[in-house]
């Protein structure tokens, strides 16, 4: 069965860090570009960033461009966000997903895996 697991959300103040993780068992990401999402109360579920299957490509939302930064291990099976300079607008659940492509993602209708998100809150 596919899963994919994050970790590593919490509650952080404004300004800190964050570093989330993305891993999946009896699955290997491998051949799969994977995004984060994110989704606030009351808000749909957007794109943060997404990483290509090599991960000589990445892509971010212009809101988190500069401050967010995607990688992966495949040796590890597991893709990372690292989220600095956080802001209160960053709180939400964030989720990972793999897209049914190597090089890009999708919108969130299209990706084809989903893990159950880990929720980040940024308050002083």
């Amino acid at each position: 069965q596919v899963q994919l697991v994050e970790s590593g959300g919490g509650l952080v103040q404004p300004g800190g860090s964050l570093r989330l993780s993305c891993a999946a068992s009896e699955f290997s990401l491998d051949y799969y570009a994977i995004g984060w999402f994110r989704q606030a109360p009351g808000k749909e579920r957007e794109e943060v960033s997404c990483i290509s299957s090599s991960g000589g490509s990445t892509s971010y939302a212009d809101s988190v461009n500069g401050r967010f930064t995607i990688s992966r291990d495949n040796a590890k099976n597991t893709v990372y966000l690292q989220m600095n300079k956080l802001k209160p607008e960053d709180t939400a659940v964030y989720f990972c997903a793999a897209s049914k492509w190597a090089a890009m993602c999708g919108p969130p209708d299209g990706m084809l895996y989903w893990g159950k998100g880990t929720l980040v809150t940024v308050s002083p």
